[in-house]
């Protein structure tokens, strides 16, 4: 329960890494964060992770990037990219249930993929501009750093989950 919060509390500082565009949406270090979550803490945790974040925004607390809040941000232009980082933590999660490190990450990017796809909506719906406008502004200009991202979180998932397994079997000969 406690690295669900960690990884809460780490999607929330790196949603604040931002850097403006002039479309709206900002390059933020999310999908990094979402990655390495689903990656360290598995499908179930890691998309638990995500709604604890998105639950803290909806109700106020300022987690999205920028510091933003609330259910416009939820509803408004970005909301799409937000609400499917769940079904891309849980993609990334299912690393521990596939076991090779080209799966791992193939499915971490079809959670990718899927995460563009509903942002790309969500952004074409709320700015009234076409699908394909919208994969270009909102989805084309970050695919390459997202791909990074989600490569990126796997490798550094590696050691962590040493580390926290390490910490486990601790844990488990103290118990006993």
């Amino acid at each position: 329960m406690v690295l669900i919060g960690v990884f809460a509390a780490l999607l929330a500082v790196f949603s604040q890494v931002a850097i403006p565009t002039p479309w709206g949406m900002p390059i933020t270090l999310q999908t990094f964060a979402v990655a390495l979550a689903g990656y360290c803490l598995g499908k179930w945790k890691g998309a638990a992770a995500v709604w604890i974040y998105l639950l803290l925004g909806l109700i106020g607390v300022p987690v999205f990037s920028g510091f933003g809040a609330g259910p416009a941000k939820l509803f408004g232009l970005t909301g799409g990219y937000l609400w499917s980082f769940c079904i891309m933590a849980f993609a990334c999660g299912c690393r521990e249930t596939v076991h090779k490190k080209w799966l791992s990450i193939l499915l971490g990017l079809l959670g990718l993929i899927c995460c563009h796809l509903c942002g790309s909506i969500q952004f074409a719906i709320v700015s009234g501009r076409t699908f394909f406008e919208a994969l270009l502004l909102a989805s084309v200009p970050y695919i390459f750093k997202d791909i990074l991202s989600v490569i990126a979180a796997y490798g550094l998932s590696l050691p962590i989950l040493k580390v926290l397994h390490r910490t486990e079997d601790t844990q488990v000969k103290r118990v006993t």
